[in-house]
């Protein structure tokens, strides 16, 4: 009788720690859940280095577009969301600095006005929203910087300067304020999180 109650102690061991164990390393092997990844954007590994270029920058948190050579919806969605981003940001707008780099090569025309439809049926010029920086750099610099990754994003800068987060760029507009949405989430995050910037 006492070795029947030690084999059944035994196999509820068993049952109660080991099992769970087994089990929790099938469904890892197998994907069975979302892992605890919360952020929208796609994350680089490894992050992109903009120490060099950004060196005599201030610490903030950046996002980061590179302007293009021709400058087109997705182009003008994306300046847009930058400025319309930096102003949902309240409070935590002097922590983040949005940057769009020019190079050379660079449609620079596309940051004097970016034709937005509003509710009066008029454009927006850039100059209006003072909270959008930018950095020329050469354009080698740029493709350096880019080895790696297409430069076709938006993309979260910590305050060390590592590209941290790729966000993708649309050129219809619902996508877009879609986007826009997600890379707040992910900014706001990061900003909770840090003590630095």
């Amino acid at each position: 009788m006492a070795e029947r109650k030690n084999k059944i102690a035994i196999i509820a061991l068993v049952v109660v720690f080991v099992l769970p164990v087994i089990l929790a390393k099938v469904a890892l092997e197998n994907e069975w859940f979302n892992k605890a990844a919360t952020n929208r954007g796609e994350l680089l590994s490894p992050p992109i280095d903009f120490a060099q270029d950004f060196a005599k920058l201030p610490p903030l948190w950046r996002l980061v577009y590179v302007l293009p050579e021709k400058c087109d919806a997705t182009c003008r969605n994306a300046l847009y969301a930058m400025g319309q981003i930096h102003i949902a940001l309240g409070k935590h707008m002097d922590r983040v600095e949005p940057l769009i780099i020019t190079t050379e090569n660079s449609e620079l025309a596309a940051l004097q006005v970016i034709p937005v439809t509003t509710a009066n049926h008029d454009e927006i010029a850039l100059g209006q929203h003072k909270e959008l920086k930018t950095l020329q750099l050469p354009k080698k610099n740029v493709n350096e910087m880019f080895k790696n990754i297409s430069p076709n994003g938006i993309f979260i800068v910590d305050t060390l300067n590592n590209g941290m987060l790729k966000h993708p760029l649309y050129p219809e507009k619902e996508q877009a304020v879609q986007a826009s949405r997600d890379i707040l989430s992910d900014i706001k995050k990061l900003l909770k999180l840090s003590r630095i910037g």
